[in-house]
C-alpha cells in the first residue's frame, strides 16, 4: 500500500503570478489553493447594489471602495490568506498596481449555501485578524438581514443585526451607510 502524497505547499509569489493569468478566481490559505464558486444572480445583484452604494457615498472623500475583482491579504501568525470579498472599503490603500489589499476598513460578504459554513467561521474569524478593520457586513441573500460585526472602541468585535428593508447600517468611519432597501433594490423575497 502506497500513502497518498499531498501537493506542496503553493508560495505567495506562485499564487499571485497563477491569479494574474487564471480564467476563474482562487482563494489562498497558507499555500492552499482554492476555486471560488460561482454566484447566482441574487448574490451578484445584492454584492453590486452595495458597491454601487459605496462609490456613489465615497467619491470625492480619500477611501476606496472595490468589487470582488481586489483580492485582501490577511497575514496571520502562521500563514498567509486571500480572499476576494464581494465589495471592500481602504482608507490606506496599495499602489494602484496593486493585486490586493492590505488594509480594509469595511468588507462585505452576500453569504451563500456553498460557502455558508465557512463565510461564518474561518473566513470571517481571517477577516476579524485585521487590524484595520472596523465593520466586518455578512448580508443574507434571501431575507432583509444583515449581521455587523463592529469593532469596539475597547478592543474586539461587536455583532450587530440589521432585519427588514427600513434598516440602515451606519459607517461612520468612512462617513458612509447602507441602507438595507438599496442592498436587496433588485431582489424579491
Amino acid at each position: 500500500m502506497t500513502a497518498l502524497k499531498h501537493p506542496s505547499p503553493v508560495s505567495v509569489a506562485d499564487y499571485l503570478a497563477g491569479e494574474e493569468l487564471a480564467d476563474a478566481k482562487h482563494e489562498y490559505l497558507g499555500g492552499v489553493i482554492h476555486a471560488m464558486a460561482g454566484g447566482n444572480a441574487r448574490h451578484s445583484a445584492i454584492s453590486t447594489s452595495a458597491v454601487g452604494s459605496l462609490v456613489a457615498q465615497l467619491r470625492g472623500k480619500p477611501c476606496q471602495p472595490f468589487n470582488s475583482d481586489m483580492k485582501v491579504r490577511i497575514e496571520l501568525p502562521d500563514h498567509t490568506r486571500f480572499y476576494y470579498p464581494d465589495a471592500m472599503v481602504v482608507c490606506s490603500r496599495s499602489p494602484e498596481a496593486a493585486h490586493y489589499q492590505d488594509h480594509p476598513v469595511v468588507i462585505v460578504e452576500v453569504l451563500s449555501e456553498s460557502t455558508r459554513r465557512i463565510d461564518l467561521t474561518e473566513k470571517r474569524d481571517a477577516y476579524l485578524a485585521i487590524g484595520t478593520l472596523k465593520q466586518l457586513i455578512l448580508i443574507e441573500p434571501d431575507e432583509a438581514h444583515v449581521i455587523v460585526y463592529r469593532r469596539k472602541a475597547t478592543g474586539g468585535f461587536e455583532a450587530e443585526e440589521h432585519r427588514g428593508l427600513d434598516a440602515v447600517i451606519a459607517l461612520p468611519e468612512i462617513e458612509a451607510e447602507l441602507p438595507l432597501a438599496e442592498l436587496y433594490e433588485r431582489v424579491t423575497f
